[in-house]
């Protein structure tokens, strides 16, 4: 993830789309950790699948925009709601790591 970053020009970023790919990226890479995470847990933390699904509706209309004939406002508002669905998941999942390294102690 941060190679992408580091490696990326800025100008890259203002693209909604670049931005939903980094999300993407990033939300892969915090469902690695759980994989890796739960084989170590006794009590595993499981992913919000509803949430993860929501997130991938919203990104694949955003980058499928032109195809669906929606305006780039549009487009706009489903990557940032792909965005902010996978941060949300994210955070629910790192949230959930967090309690359970404090149950563990």
């Amino acid at each position: 993830m941060a190679l992408i970053v580091i490696y990326t020009r800025p100008s890259a970023f203002l693209s909604p789309l670049a931005v939903v790919v980094v999300s993407a990226i990033g939300m892969v890479a915090v469902l690695l950790q759980l994989r890796f995470y739960n084989r170590e847990q006794q009590k595993p933390v499981r992913a919000p699948v509803w949430l993860n699904v929501l997130g991938i509706v919203c990104a694949l209309a955003a980058v499928l925009a032109d195809v669906l004939r929606l305006n780039p406002q549009m487009a706009g508002v489903m990557a940032l709601g792909a965005i902010i669905v996978f941060s949300i998941s994210s955070t629910m999942i790192l949230h959930a790591f967090r309690k359970n390294r404090t149950l563990t102690k």
